[in-house]
């Protein structure tokens, strides 16, 4: 019901509850988000507001850093010159709501960007897809390939890895065997061809002697 244009509940544990809202009125670009969270054990309830650039569509609740304080990964859906996913992450320390820094796109994980990312969560950490363009320019085509990064928390820090490092025109140890095998067995091979000239060789000025003897 208008102003409000989203809402999940989220269940961190028995008495801890998280309402998840999104409202504002006259615009469907920008808002706010709203965080009321209940701990009904304590009977603290506390909120928590935040701006908003595009549309909530999902929320996902984790613990990457493992030390029992809840996180909420709010996911929101914007545009500009292209389709992009924004992340609002918050860590709930004794009913406190701390703000973490979401990273940017590095140059290098930037290259071939066009938007598009799919997020979701796997192993205690978050995912994040997008498609890899041949530029980043409206006329770019898509590759064929995708970057995968993953996001974790440590010292209340969210830090970034590229999962989708391009390996594959780098000889691995099995390529690097083979090859030296090869250059052994080329290098022998040579040998025994040298050994047979340099014999055949020597059999032509014995038969020479013996005639002219």
């Amino acid at each position: 019901m208008a102003p409000f244009r989203f809402h999940k509940m989220i269940e961190v544990s028995p008495g801890q509850d998280f309402d998840i809202l999104s409202w504002g009125r006259g615009s469907t670009t920008t808002g706010s988000l709203l965080i009321l969270h209940s701990d009904s054990a304590a009977k603290k309830f506390t909120t928590t507001t935040g701006d908003l650039e595009g549309a909530i569509t999902d929320v996902f609740n984790s613990d990457m850093d493992v030390d029992g304080n809840p996180e909420l990964l709010i996911e929101a859906k914007a545009k500009d010159t292209i389709a992009y996913t924004a992340i609002y992450a918050y860590e709930f320390i004794d009913n406190k709501a701390q703000k973490l820094d979401f990273p940017k796109l590095t140059t290098s994980q930037k290259k071939g960007y066009r938007g598009m990312d799919n997020f979701y969560m796997k192993d205690g950490k978050l995912i994040r897809e997008f498609p890899v363009f041949d530029g980043n320019s409206s006329t770019a085509k898509p590759t064929g390939q995708k970057r995968v990064l993953q996001y974790s928390l440590r010292g209340n820090n969210l830090t970034v890895k590229d999962l989708s490092a391009d390996t594959a025109k780098k000889p691995g140890p099995a390529a690097t065997v083979v090859e030296q095998k090869t250059v052994k067995k080329t290098t022998s091979e040579k040998s025994t061809s040298s050994k047979k000239s340099t014999s055949h060789k020597k059999e032509e000025k014995a038969k020479k002697r013996r005639h002219r003897g």
